[in-house]
């Protein structure tokens, strides 16, 4: 090989090298925390495969940790994915990327009614993920009661004591006790909020453990009679599972809740979170991001291809009424954490 021809070979190959560097930082990584069991891994490792971007996906089990996680700074993280009330926290307290969602492809995929909501009125920092409710769940095999009325729940007969699970936030518990006394979510009146209070010491030599992990195994085994839950998660336990539980269906409505994508502010891959984001909304991934999870889709799916329907997932079509969570005012979001603390204490 000439002098030429070897100069010219270790150019090429600088170049090749050069190129290669690119591409992988084109590519790059992407962050996610988000809900336990929430993101399809098949639909992960399609992303991947179609982008060259690496993914990691962390879990997190309530709103109250993320928040805590974002309030902290440099999470590290490019997608988490809140509740609505939660949304609107992080808006208001400077917690998110605007993304121009609005403008984003992933926007034209979402149903008119989740569009430009309250917790995200502009558009600007949220994309829809899932929506459902909280209630609860019980296990047929140790309770064969009615389940129509939140009462069952939060004032149980004495067959029950010690069958009973809550959670281990506040954030659905509460609001699902004042659906049950009549009181509006998000209460400043202190008398209002000791009727809850109350109600939620009464319940408490009842109850087995304030937990939200390992639920599915819990009400699932039959280590408790009833859990408060999620619809889609009793839905999944008892389809894939075949485990005998019911969710309850309460006249006096059922707490609601939306989760979103959305970007923290500051976070290092932004690019790529809204690629996946535009990803995640199109409609064949959306359908089998809906079969994966098992909860309702906010964005549009293919309905040939989608597992539930009200015959089958009976639980995702609620026959009763659904009260979205709101964000609270400062002083009551005090009040709520004072009747949680003291339930616990």
């Amino acid at each position: 090989m000439s002098i030429r021809t070897r100069i010219a070979a270790l150019a090429a190959a600088s170049a090749m090298g050069l190129l290669a560097t690119v591409s992988a930082h084109a590519e790059g990584t992407l962050s996610i925390y988000a809900w336990a069991d929430s993101i399809s891994p098949d639909m992960v490792a399609k992303f991947e495969k179609e982008t060259g971007i690496k993914v990691t996906v962390d879990a997190f089990s309530s709103n109250e940790d993320l928040l805590t996680k974002l309030q902290a700074g440099s999470s590290g993280y490019d997608i988490v994915t809140p509740s609505q009330h939660f949304v609107k926290i992080m808006v208001d307290s400077g917690l998110l990327e605007d993304i121009g969602a609005s403008s984003m492809p992933a926007f034209q995929q979402i149903l008119p009614e989740w569009q430009k909501q309250w917790w995200d009125p502009t558009g600007n920092y949220s994309v829809p993920l899932a929506f459902g409710n909280a209630g609860f769940t019980v296990n047929r095999d140790l309770y064969n009661g009615p389940v129509d009325s939140w009462k069952v729940y939060f004032e149980p007969s004495a067959e029950l004591k010690g069958k009973i699970a809550s959670l281990a936030q506040p954030d659905e518990v509460i609001p699902a006790a004042e659906n049950y006394l009549g009181i509006p979510y998000c209460s400043e009146d202190p008398k209002e909020m000791k009727r809850v209070l109350d109600l939620l010491q009464a319940q408490k030599p009842f109850v087995a453990a304030y937990s939200s992990d390992n639920i599915e195994n819990r009400v699932g085994s039959g280590e408790v009679a009833m859990h408060f839950w999620w619809d889609g998660n009793t839905m999944r336990l008892r389809r894939n599972d075949k485990a005998n539980v019911e969710y309850a269906m309460p006249k006096e409505g059922l707490v609601g809740w939306l989760d979103s994508y959305v970007v923290p502010k500051g976070a290092a891959n932004l690019e790529n979170a809204q690629k996946f984001i535009n990803f995640m909304t199109q409609l064949d991934n959306a359908t089998e991001q809906y079969n994966y999870y098992g909860h309702s889709s906010p964005v549009k799916v293919d309905h040939d291809k989608a597992l539930y329907n009200k015959e089958n997932a009976p639980e995702l079509f609620p026959t009763v009424p659904v009260k979205m969570g709101q964000a609270c005012s400062p002083a009551a979001q005090e009040l709520v954490t004072k009747v949680w603390t003291q339930l616990l204490q």
